[in-house]
């Protein structure tokens, strides 16, 4: 039988070695700040819907269409009920 070399598994290779004197936090939060970016974390299941954000913001713009319109007819119907008619 031929022994194996014992290796220490605990190291990491050189190119995973992170130096973390030199990490910057919060190194873009300007940025996304100067671009009013917003960060949304969806849920697990809603994100298996969408696939990407331009799919997300589609379905979102469409649902802001429908509640201002929905919106404008509540408004005339609830204006017309409260006017005594003549």
């Amino acid at each position: 039988m031929k022994t194996r070399s014992e290796k220490n598994h605990d190291e990491l290779r050189p190119e995973y070695e992170f130096d973390y004197s030199k990490a910057v936090r919060g190194k873009y939060y300007k940025r996304l700040l100067a671009e009013r970016a917003n960060v949304v974390v969806l849920e697990p299941d809603v994100a298996n819907v969408f696939h990407d954000s331009a799919t997300v913001n589609e379905a979102l713009r469409s649902l802001l269409n429908l509640t201002r319109s929905t919106q404008r007819l509540t408004k005339r119907s609830s204006r017309r009920g409260l006017q005594p008619r003549r």
